[in-house]
């Protein structure tokens, strides 16, 4: 099991996910694609609250893609995915 990491390598962490994704435009459309964005709202968009979060949703989302990731790092996969889990912050209450 990987060791726990904090908020701020959760967030370095997506960072780097994102330059993986946007340096090769076979990794990056889809990704466009999935979240509506384009390339000249990419940036604007990276500023707002959960976008890092889509970035790993979208690694998360694909076996391969996530593995490729992981070894390009040398990274545990499992730990992108509790990056993914800090930055979607606790799970809200079920209200009936």
């Amino acid at each position: 099991m990987p060791l726990p990491i904090t908020p701020p390598e959760a967030e370095a962490l997506a960072l780097r996910a994102l330059a993986f994704l946007a340096s090769e435009p076979e990794r990056l459309e889809p990704f466009l694609a999935a979240t509506g964005l384009g390339p000249a709202t990419l940036r604007s968009a990276a500023q707002e609250p959960g976008f890092l979060l889509a970035v790993l949703d979208h690694l998360c989302a694909s076996d391969s893609l996530l593995l490729e990731f992981a070894g390009n790092l040398s990274l545990n996969p499992e730990i992108i995915g509790q990056a993914r889990e800090i930055l979607a912050g606790p799970p809200e209450a079920f209200e009936p």
